[in-house]
């Protein structure tokens, strides 16, 4: 049973992970892989917070949010003004970097990691976590539904498919762009402080590029652009790699036959079924 309940926790994170990169890569068309470190900036955050400051855990939590939204801003307001490949590479960059800055900060733990981390809850503890969890994951569907739907859902859909007309109608695309980008990185922050204080222990190689891959692959398997698909696609990928560890394979073999099998679920999607599982609804 606890097992079952672990799951569901990592199923309510990575519910809020994709939903939130949906926004940005799937309602924004902002192709970015850079998403893991705003959720390893909000973790790193509630742990120093936690460890060295003992503050309340939802301040925690909410400054984990407000750090990494904050961040955005650093990829966004240089890299937005172009698109594509170029962003793609800048997120690339920026993410890499990031990661090797926190392997050398000794107050974040540096290569080896941070722990200490406080016990916050002490009875029925994955219970209650799961319950935060999942019911953050539905608040997290439920705002992306309200944003995307209605004025603001058609301006956002407008600026994705056609960003010159857009502007030429006097809107401002960028504006739409750095709000996207902002909300959906504080999104992943908040699931980043929930993440730190659940495992209590975090290092920089928990936020690589191999969690870009496995969010990217929830997107796309579950449907990009749709607002419950990311949630399909979560479920999906968090239950696979782990029907998988029955198989018990060496450590060695399981992590590249994971990114295999992400490799290997978005190519044949993007060529077999580009809609994803739940096709997106067009915007009223």
């Amino acid at each position: 049973m606890e097992y079952v309940i672990s799951l569901l926790v990592l199923i309510g994170l990575y519910v809020i992970l994709s939903s939130s990169f949906n926004l940005i890569i799937g309602f924004g068309g902002l192709v970015s892989i850079a998403h893991p470190i705003f959720f390893a900036l909000g973790a790193y955050t509630v742990g120093v917070l936690s460890v060295q400051f003992e503050l309340h855990p939802v301040l925690s939590v909410a400054a984990g949010g407000a750090v990494a939204l904050l961040a955005s801003f650093m990829l966004s307001l240089p890299s937005l003004r172009i698109s594509g490949d170029y962003l793609l590479i800048t997120s690339i960059g920026f993410q890499l970097g990031l990661i090797e800055i926190i392997k050398n900060l000794d107050f974040l733990g540096g290569a080896s990691g941070l722990s200490g981390i406080p016990n916050i809850v002490e009875a029925h503890r994955s219970a209650v976590f799961a319950a935060v969890a999942l019911a953050l994951a539905v608040a997290s569907v439920l705002l992306v539904r309200w944003l995307v739907r209605g004025p603001y859902g058609r301006a956002i859909q407008a600026m994705r498919d056609d960003e010159l007309a857009f502007s030429a109608l006097g809107r401002n695309a960028m504006n739409i762009k750095m709000t996207l980008f902002a909300l959906g990185s504080g999104m992943a922050g908040v699931a980043g402080g929930i993440y730190a204080y659940y495992y209590q222990y975090l290092t920089p190689d928990q936020f690589q590029i191999l969690q870009s891959a496995m969010i990217l692959t929830m997107v796309v398997v579950g449907g990009m652009g749709s607002v419950y698909g990311p949630v399909v696609g979560a479920v999906l990928l968090i239950v696979l790699p782990e029907a998988i560890t029955f198989l018990n394979l060496p450590s060695e073999i399981m992590g590249p036959l994971q990114g295999v099998i992400f490799t290997l679920l978005v190519i044949v999607f993007l060529f077999l079924r580009p809609q994803g599982l739940v096709a997106p609804a067009r915007t009223r």
